[in-house]
């Protein structure tokens, strides 16, 4: 059983960084879908960024180029760099796993139902 833990975020000024960090206890197949999504109050949860079993990245529009994505097998970690952080920024973070590829549903709306395991997330805060 998948069992995400994430820690990392926090409170910053616009134009600010920081890195979140996530453990995905529980991996025993070859190959696993692994990925951000956030949430703000009011609204659905939405994909960041996501990392495929074979490398391959992909981000959501609103922050490519500003975000980063990576992974350590050997640590069962995931880590998500956010640099020039906006307001709209603010929101609960979640990392999740399933396996297998991650398909071209992730940044769609209800993406995040493709995915049932998830930690308790982590608050990032921008203020302008």
């Amino acid at each position: 059983q998948l069992q995400p833990v994430e820690s990392g975020g926090g409170s910053v000024q616009s134009g600010g960084s920081l890195v979140l960090s996530c453990t995905i206890s529980g991996r025993t197949l070859p190959r696993y879908c692994m990925g951000w999504f956030r949430q703000a109050p009011g609204q659905e949860r939405e994909g960041v960024a996501a990392i495929d079993g074979d490398g391959t990245t992909t981000y959501a529009k609103s922050v490519k180029g500003r975000f980063t994505i990576s992974q350590d097998n050997a640590e069962d970690a995931l880590y998500l760099q956010m640099n020039s952080l906006a307001p709209e920024d603010s929101a609960m973070y979640y990392c999740t796993a399933r396996p297998h590829a991650c398909g071209g549903g992730f940044y769609t709306r209800g993406g995040y139902h493709a995915f049932r395991a998830w930690g308790q997330g982590t608050q990032v805060t921008v203020s302008s």
